[in-house]
This record gives structure tokens, C-alpha cells and sequence, in this order.
């Protein structure tokens, strides 16, 4: 297979619609999702490049920049939670009754590999 071939087929499996995006585009909740979900993505690259750079290129490692990109990270985050209709603490209050569930009051592999996801997905909810 060439790579033409590839494009061809590969693109008849998209499953943009681009009427129906663009409807949904329209709306200011989602125009912020979007916004913050880019955003967060962005920043961990960002803050993924500084780190690869300091483990695989030798250069010093720059706490100021790491810093700054977990800011940048709380920031998008922000948004996110607020158009979601949640704090801060809610998220990580149920995250660690997640991870408590997961794991008891130690990390397993066993236990990593062997989740009960209806559980946590019911802590999530509550």
C-alpha cells in the first residue's frame, strides 16, 4: 500500500461532520471545553518537552518553566471546572475516594491492572 492508498481509506473512517461540529461550535459551553481541553493539552506538552530536554538532551532542568506551565495547566483548569460546574477541591476530593478504591492505601500493580471500574465510576457520580 502506498501512502495515497492510505489517505484514501484511512479518511473514509473520519467521523467529522462538519454541519453538525459546526452547530455544535456555536455554543459557548463548548467553545470554552474546547478551548480549555486544547489548552491543557498544549501546556502538558509543553511542560513534556521541558523535561525531555533536561533527561535526554543534558540541559539543566528549569524549575522556573516548570512552574510556570503547571500555572498555565491550573489555568486552563480553571475553565474547564468552572464550565463544568465544579471546584478544585470536589475533583480531588473524589479522586483520592477513587484512588482509594482502586488501590486501598497502597499502589499494586495487581490492583492497577485489575480495576473495578463500575466502583469508581459509582464514587464519581455520588
Amino acid at each position: 500500500m502506498n501512502s495515497k492508498d492510505y489517505i484514501k481509506n484511512a479518511t473514509k473512517t473520519e467521523s467529522v461532520n462538519f454541519e453538525t461540529i459546526g452547530t455544535r461550535l456555536q455554543t459557548k459551553e463548548n467553545i470554552r471545553l474546547l478551548h480549555a481541553a486544547m489548552g491543557i493539552s498544549t501546556e502538558a506538552g509543553e511542560l513534556l518537552d521541558a523535561l525531555k530536554k533536561h533527561l535526554f538532551y543534558g540541559k539543566e532542568l528549569d524549575r522556573t518553566n516548570l512552574f510556570e506551565e503547571v500555572g498555565d495547566l491550573f489555568w486552563y483548569m480553571a475553565i474547564l471546572a468552572d464550565e463544568l460546574g465544579f471546584d478544585f477541591e470536589q475533583a480531588m476530593e473524589k479522586n483520592i475516594e477513587k484512588l482509594r478504591a482502586r488501590y486501598g492505601e497502597k499502589f499494586s500493580e495487581t490492583k492497577a491492572q485489575k480495576r473495578d471500574l463500575t466502583k469508581e465510576r459509582a464514587i464519581l457520580e455520588h
